[in-house]
């Protein structure tokens, strides 16, 4: 949302984010709201807490995709050892122990 030290006006934002206008608004009025946003003749710009924010989602960003992909490892691997053993299993265990009962 910098350009420069000019910041840009609400066109620029909405089609740069491929919003419509509706929601460019009321995105608008959310981020100013939360001090991240200041709008100076009909143009905005990040304020430094915008740009803190800003930076600490872009780590959050990295952080969840990482842990994302080790999820989906995770998965995977489980999905190959249950395959390697389809009739056993703790699924199975369990069957057994409720039907003793």
């Amino acid at each position: 949302m910098i350009n420069g030290n000019k910041g840009v006006k609400k066109t620029q934002i909405m089609y740069k984010a491929y919003l419509s206008y509706k929601l460019l608004i009321r995105y608008l009025n959310d981020v100013s709201e939360a001090g991240l946003v200041t709008c100076d003749d009909n143009c905005y710009m990040l304020t430094k807490k915008g740009e803190k924010f800003l930076a600490r989602f872009g780590e959050y960003s990295r952080f969840h995709e990482s842990v994302e992909k080790q999820l989906n490892h995770v998965e995977d691997e489980m999905a190959a050892l249950k395959e390697m053993c389809p009739n056993n299993g703790a699924g199975n265990a369990k069957q057994s122990a409720s039907k003793t009962k």
